[in-house]
């Protein structure tokens, strides 16, 4: 099956770098209005045009600079808020004194803010401590005096920007927690697949030659004994170790966790008739009862189905015998598809299978159970000793969506 990459990005920054960027035009708007209904009252109205030009052509020009964390670097932190200081401090220049003694707004205003909350963004609530604390120097100096608007205003953009960078340090911790149970995730599901295809293949021949040998005997005893601890070791193997299949990493240049996943891609074709991968399992000793309809499943699952239902039926042989009869039954249900597999073998005795999957043996466990569970459906099995095994598998018709609402869980 054809495999294809995805790479999701999950980070909660990117919304506030947009914000920020609309924050910066707008404010950048706001403070040129300002000092357009003020123009007349200015002392030296030439000095403050002239920083608003340079203002202007500033947030403009640097909008992609903070569409993201990559490009907005220290460099330009810091040159951004070199030119919010600057406005403060010219703000007693150009404006007139009375102006400023009454708490008339500094030429950047509100703008200044959208430099803090840069740093805040993309440093953490440090680097917006830092940044408002050169605001506040800048504020008081500009005032001459600690009035009380501007210790107001100089709180006010040190709490709300230091709250920030707070939040965005605690969502990238959650991120990268979020990611690394991810990449777990992903490396239990291959894991289990791989053990149970290895399970339905090499750890089965294995030990069929292992039996085959001890009734031989002579060398073969002894390649017998030889496959049984290659078998004891593989199931160790595949019960214990961790397959790593997924790739996690935290993109420092976009603040972005990054997540790369092995995916199946959609098999061409339609759906698959259920009847004919199981009609090879009939024979003398199985019976088959079907629908006289078709039973269409996607194709992954109907195989999927089909080889837990040849589990289920290999633990019979091994379990109760070469001559034990074993029935499969299949229902087509509106919504899903019933398949049940039972056996009059002599029955699992209670803790056998807590058991088997603790000595490495997890032909229930993976190749049944989690064959059905990936699918998003189910496998009960229900065994009275002496009464014999039966083993209910259930699979939605429709696995796509089924699996989607599984993964939004």
């Amino acid at each position: 099956m054809a495999k294809r990459e995805r790479v999701m990005r999950m980070s909660v920054e990117q919304p506030l770098w947009r914000a920020l960027s609309a924050y910066r035009v707008l404010t950048m708007l706001y403070a040129v209005g300002l000092f357009a209904t003020a123009f007349e009252e200015f002392a030296r109205p030439w000095i403050a045009v002239a920083y608003f030009a340079v203002l202007c052509g500033w947030t403009l020009a640097t909008l992609p600079r903070v569409a993201n964390a990559a490009r907005c670097t220290r460099r330009f932190l810091a040159a951004d808020l070199t030119i919010a200081l600057t406005g403060i401090l010219l703000t007693p220049v150009a404006d007139a004194h009375e102006r400023v003694q009454s708490g008339g707004p500094t030429l950047p205003s509100i703008w200044t803010a959208g430099a803090v909350l840069a740093f805040a963004i993309k440093g953490g609530w440090r680097w917006a401590a830092l940044a408002s604390g050169l605001v506040a120097v800048a504020n008081l100096v500009e005032r001459g005096s600690p009035a009380r608007d501007t210790v107001h205003n100089v709180i006010l953009v040190c709490i709300a920007s230091v709250a920030i960078g707070y939040v965005v340090e605690v969502a990238r911790a959650s991120e990268r927690t979020l990611a690394r149970a991810l990449e777990i995730e992903a490396a239990t599901r291959e894991r289990e697949r791989l053990a149970r295809d290895i399970h339905d293949s090499v750890l089965q021949v294995l030990a069929m030659v292992q039996r085959r040998g001890a009734v031989i005997g002579g060398e073969a005893a002894e390649l017998g004994r030889m496959a049984g601890e290659q078998e004891v070791a593989l199931r160790t193997l595949v019960s214990g170790g961790l397959v790593p299949v997924s790739r996690v990493s935290e993109d420092a240049a976009e603040g972005a966790v990054v997540r790369a996943v092995d995916e199946e891609e959609p098999e061409p074709g339609g759906p698959v008739d259920l009847r004919a991968l199981l009609a090879p399992y009939a024979g003398a000793l199985v019976s088959l009862a079907e629908p006289g309809a078709p039973v269409p499943l996607p194709p992954v699952a109907a195989r999927e189905v089909a080889a837990a239902v040849g589990a289920a039926l290999d633990n019979v042989r091994r379990h109760a015998g070469q001559d034990a009869r074993a029935w499969i039954l299949v229902e087509d249900e509106p919504d899903e598809v019933i398949v049940t597999v039972r056996d009059d073998g002599p029955g699992i005795p209670e803790g056998r299978l807590d058991q088997a999957e603790g000595e490495g043996r997890l032909g229930v466990a993976l190749s049944i159970r989690g064959r059905l569970r990936d699918l998003g459906g189910s496998a009960e099995l229900i065994s009275v000793p002496g009464q014999g095994t039966e083993v209910e598998l259930k699979v939605p018709k429709d696995v796509t969506s089924t699996r989607g609402k599984a993964e939004q869980r």
